[in-house]
């Protein structure tokens, strides 16, 4: 049983299952009667082993009391039992060298081997019956007791968050760090193509157990546990949450369950960064003793690693208080009735539950504020026809945007519309880069006022670019209430910045008349001129075409006042 769902309730679980036994039912008696037409349907059996059964019924006489007294004592550790147990088997094996010395070390050696085969034996049944028996456990408790926990938020400063969770001997350190859209990882296999934003790193060095080995690369254990605590988590990070969330739980400890420790650590750790979860999630690994051909069984709340090993079954459950988010079984017995699996289901509920509420006194919600090294994100959406605007040419105005303000920005095309994320280690950053964007993206409105950087200069004015991408002309004449013969004489150049005032938008071509003087002072005794169509005027000769007089020659005229000198320029 393996799989994830979005917090459904246990008895929709079991209801599942049983749809899903009915369906396979056919497809099994299939297998079967093909089976019987090729005549391979008789089971063969095979044993490599050569028992000395009378060293068997020796070393069970001998050590099964001893290992029932420790069984049955529950006040070990993981260590210490350990050495219990070992010392039992120790001292029998010195006991039967020192009866048995007609023999050489090399058959020594092979009883010695055997010794270890049937000791485990003896290990597993007088666990098994003290807690069936009983009720006792090797570390003394009950079937549905829960190891003491311990937890704690923010044991490392620098992280954007941290945790420490601990129950009993197994003790998970997890470290949340948030990134942007650049950090997402992507997925190319043959059935998925895409991105993720929740990464789950899960570490097993071997020290956590006691060992000193060199640690190798990502193994099963690894991939497996990690995947489990993955999918127990990702349903619980809301969907426009626009961070990358990378959580890493590093085993420093471990007696049973760390993957269940992988997911509570995780949880308080997304809390303390901020991450605003859906609900809280807590994990718990449920074990079965039951004999073939007894009805007497128990069912066990958060296991140790001896009873995973001794036991019948490993049954990994998450969930919140509204329901499961992921399960994985592993089952070493012939098969589980229903009547088994719902009241593990449901003891798996309550265990949930004991250690949910242990989380949420250290910490009962997601921390408000995100901490100082936080990258800040924002996102935003532009019309889809702006984005080609806002990247440019190869992508130089989002390159020089990011040079500028010194954030990073992304942009990708989501249902038609354009989905902008900016991030900084700052909010001034942050604004910067929104600005330009929002100038990018803005529509020129007429009457409004612009701080635009001069583009280009013309014998008739010069070109004003009053947004990015936008760019609109100022005649000489309306640089300046006097007459100007070239823009340099207003001490304009290339490059400078100028206000000036939008007064037109030409509906056929879409053109920008733009005006600097209309922000000036007007000069005083200044009388703007009534403007008169040009053969009406009174002052002027009449034209050919082109401009000439009669005699054939071009017409020079000197203005003869300073309204006259503006209503020169306005001619042109």
């Amino acid at each position: 049983v393996e799989g994830e769902m979005k917090e459904v309730s246990e008895q929709d679980m079991i209801g599942a299952l049983k749809a899903a036994m009915a369906a396979i039912k056919p497809m099994c008696e299939l297998q079967t009667e093909l089976s019987k037409e090729l005549g391979t349907d008789v089971k063969r059996e095979y044993c490599h082993e050569v028992n000395d059964e009378e060293l068997r019924e020796q070393i069970r006489k001998e050590t099964y009391d001893k290992c029932y007294a420790i069984a049955e004592a529950g006040d070990h550790d993981k260590k210490s039992r350990e050495e219990a147990f070992d010392k039992i088997l120790a001292d029998f094996q010195e006991a039967y060298d020192a009866a048995h010395t007609e023999l050489t070390p090399e058959e020594l050696d092979e009883k010695h081997a055997e010794m270890v085969r049937y000791y485990a034996d003896v290990m597993r049944d007088s666990m098994r019956r003290c807690i069936l028996d009983e009720g006792k456990r090797l570390d003394g408790r009950k079937t549905t007791d829960i190891r003491p926990i311990w937890c704690e938020v923010s044991p490392l400063p620098m992280p954007h968050g941290s945790a420490i969770f601990t129950r009993g001997e197994t003790q998970s350190l997890s470290t949340c760090t948030l990134g942007t859209k650049m950090d997402e990882k992507l997925v190319d296999d043959v059935l998925e193509k895409g991105y993720q934003r929740f990464l789950l790193h899960y570490n097993f060095p071997p020290f956590c157990t006691g060992e000193a080995k060199a640690q190798r690369g990502v193994g099963r254990r690894e991939i497996g546990h990690g995947h489990l605590a993955w999918r127990g988590l990702k349903g619980q990070i809301p969907e426009d949450f626009p961070y990358t969330v990378r959580l890493v739980s590093q085993i420093l400890e471990s007696n049973g369950s760390s993957s269940m420790a992988t997911v509570c650590a995780g949880t308080l750790a997304l809390m303390d960064a901020g991450v605003p979860m859906k609900a809280p999630v807590s994990g718990i690994a449920m074990g079965l003793i039951k004999n073939p051909g007894e009805e007497k069984y128990a069912v066990l709340s958060d296991i140790l690693g001896d009873e995973d090993h001794l036991g019948d079954m490993d049954f990994k459950t998450t969930g919140t208080p509204k329901g499961l988010t992921a399960t994985q079984m592993d089952i070493k017995c012939d098969g589980l009735s229903f009547e088994i699996l719902e009241k593990a289901l449901m003891q798996a509920k309550a265990g949930r539950e004991h250690i949910l509420k242990c989380m949420m006194e250290t910490i009962s919600e997601p921390r408000a504020e995100m901490k100082p090294q936080v990258p800040r994100i924002i996102q935003i959406e532009i019309p889809k026809e702006f984005i080609g605007a806002v990247i440019g040419p190869g992508g130089k105005i989002i390159q020089q945007m990011q040079e500028d303000t010194g954030a990073t920005i992304t942009i990708d095309e989501v249902d038609g519309v354009g989905k902008v994320q900016i991030s900084a280690p700052n909010k001034d950053a942050i604004d910067a880069a929104l600005g330009k964007i929002k100038s990018i993206v803005a529509i020129p409105e007429v009457g409004e006022v612009y701080e635009g950087t001069v583009r280009s200069i013309m014998p008739y004015g010069c070109f004003v670019e009053i947004m990015p991408g936008k760019d609109g002309l100022l005649h000489i004449s309306e640089i300046d209430w006097k007459r100007l013969e070239t823009v340099e004489e207003a001490g304009i150049k290339e490059g400078d910045k100028i206000k000036v005032k939008l007064m037109e938008i030409d509906p056929k071509t879409g053109k920008y008349k733009l005006s600097h003087r209309i922000l000036l002072p007007k000069p005083e005794g200044y009388v703007e001129r009534e403007r008169r169509p040009r053969g009406e005027r009174g002052d002027r000769r009449p034209r050919r075409e082109g401009g000439e007089r009669r005699d054939g020659r071009r017409e020079h005229r000197e203005p003869k006042d300073f309204n006259d000198s503006l209503d020169h320029n306005n001619d042109i």
